[in-house]
């Protein structure tokens, strides 16, 4: 497991933001990828994205078809010896968050380094598949320190499932303890 340690102070980072879709069974990928394609999901990221720094885990990056253009890649890995071109290496939260520095930070998965960054994030940008689909990655829902702030319905079509664009945020003094 990659090294929670956290910064000195382990209340909700401002900027932090968690960013995935998930299926109505819980699974957000399959086989280090999505097991859906929504093209609207991917232009709401790379929206939500853009001129950030992204917080990954490594099997992530290497998911990735190349370095994302107009963000940062940070990659959170056991093995401080990785690197790979375009890339800015962390092999702790802390570290991740001062290589991000000052502003919106975006945690772009996978599970582990959700599960990581999730107590420190102040929001969550979730898109809900409403179909399920065979996967072995999986995330739980959110938890009652979460309100939902906005909510964009979109209906099936074209063989592809029905979904929501989600927007939650964390319920005030519900940080990390």
């Amino acid at each position: 497991m990659i090294s929670a340690k956290l910064p000195a102070a382990t209340n909700v980072r401002p900027g932090l933001f968690l960013i995935y879709a998930r299926s109505s069974n819980g699974v957000i990928g399959k086989d280090n990828g999505l097991p859906w394609r929504l093209p609207a999901d991917l232009r709401r990221f790379k929206a939500l994205t853009i001129g950030k720094a992204m917080v990954m885990g490594r099997k992530t990056f290497e998911s990735l078809p190349g370095l994302l253009p107009g963000r940062r890649h940070i990659v959170l890995t056991r093995d401080a010896g990785w690197s790979a071109e375009g890339a800015q290496v962390a092999t702790d939260i802390a570290q991740a968050l001062s290589l991000a520095g000052e502003g919106e930070v975006a945690v772009v998965g996978g599970a582990e380094i959700y599960r990581l960054f999730m107590p420190l994030a102040e929001r969550v940008e979730l898109t809900e598949i409403h179909a399920t689909f065979d996967g072995d990655t999986t995330m739980p829902p959110l938890g009652p320190e979460w309100t939902e702030v906005s909510r964009e319905v979109h209906q099936a079509e074209a063989g592809r499932p029905a979904f929501d664009f989600v927007t939650y945020a964390r319920r005030d003094g519900e940080g990390a303890a």
